[in-house]
């Protein structure tokens, strides 16, 4: 999908689900892929006893990630000029989560026509998890 500043107007939304049902198999795959051997995503007895947790959680990078395969899924690849967030929850084994994005404003800049969003990513009770905004380049 390419988003034309032509067909886009601010408060247009778009959502995804971006994991359904996450698994703890998910989350150490994502450990050993990032390198991130905190034990407090794979090690249940730590993350209770030692760090007083209720269970191993998700990396907020695993969370932000799904996050931005959502932006791209929307704006299309390679059009991202800036993606940051902020987690403001955790995310735990079994969370499902869906991801919006909403049309902030469209702006040119530099002869080019971006589009500012607003993301957030909730997970399956409500809880927003990860909050942030992005920037794309947009076709006339």
């Amino acid at each position: 999908m390419t988003l034309k500043a032509s067909e886009l107007k601010v408060g247009d939304t778009y959502e995804e689900e971006v994991c359904n049902n996450l698994s703890r198999t998910q989350i150490v795959m994502y450990a050993g892929t990032s390198g991130d051997y905190n034990p407090l995503h794979s090690d249940e007895i730590f993350t209770k006893e030692v760090a007083g947790y209720p269970s191993v959680f998700a990396h907020g990078m695993l969370s932000m990630g799904m996050t931005g395969k959502m932006v791209t899924n929307y704006v299309g690849d390679g059009r991202l000029t800036y993606y940051g967030v902020r987690f403001t929850a955790q995310v735990w084994p079994g969370d499902t989560l869906t991801a919006k994005a909403t049309v902030t404003d469209i702006r040119e800049e530099d002869g080019e026509q971006i589009a500012d969003i607003e993301v957030s990513t909730v997970n399956d009770e409500g809880t927003e998890v990860i909050k942030g905004k992005a920037s794309a380049k947009l076709d006339p």
